[in-house]
C-alpha cells in the first residue's frame, strides 16, 4: 500500500486549498482513508475519514463544517478541500489507509501512512 499527499502550501486565513492523497497497491473499495496532521510540538490529530463501504464520513470538531473530503475511485484519490483556514490550521497534512470502514480518527487505527504535506496559513 502506498500513498502519496500534495497540495499544501502557504495561504492566508481565510484562504482555501485542496489536499490530495493518490493511493496504489491497495482495493480502493474496501479501505478507509483518513487524513491527519501535526504541529510543532503537538500530537498528530485526525481531522476526517471517508471509506466507500457503508459510504462514512467522519470529521474532527475542528475542522467540522469548513473542511471537506471527498474521493474519485476511478483515480483511487482522496481529497480534502480545506476552505475558511485558519492560522491554527498550519501543520504538516498526512493520509493514511487502513482496511474496512472509518472506526476512528485514531492514529492507532490506520496501518499504512503517507508523507506529509506542509500547510502553513499566515498573514
Amino acid at each position: 500500500v502506498q500513498l502519496q499527499a500534495s497540495g499544501g502550501g502557504l495561504v492566508h486565513p481565510g484562504g482555501s486549498l485542496r489536499l490530495s492523497c493518490a493511493t496504489s497497491g491497495l482495493s480502493f473499495n474496501t479501505y478507509a482513508i483518513g487524513w491527519f496532521r501535526q504541529a510543532p510540538g503537538k500530537e498528530r490529530e485526525g481531522i476526517s475519514c471517508t471509506s466507500n463501504r457503508e459510504q462514512h464520513t467522519m470529521y474532527s470538531d475542528s475542522v467540522k463544517g469548513r473542511f471537506t473530503i471527498s474521493k474519485d475511485n476511478a483515480k483511487k484519490t482522496v481529497y480534502l478541500q480545506m476552505d475558511s483556514l485558519k492560522e491554527e490550521d498550519t501543520a504538516v497534512y498526512y493520509c493514511a489507509a487502513d482496511h474496512g470502514v472509518c472506526w476512528s480518527l485514531g492514529a492507532g487505527d490506520f496501518a499504512s501512512w503517507g508523507q506529509g504535506t506542509q500547510v502553513t496559513v499566515s498573514s
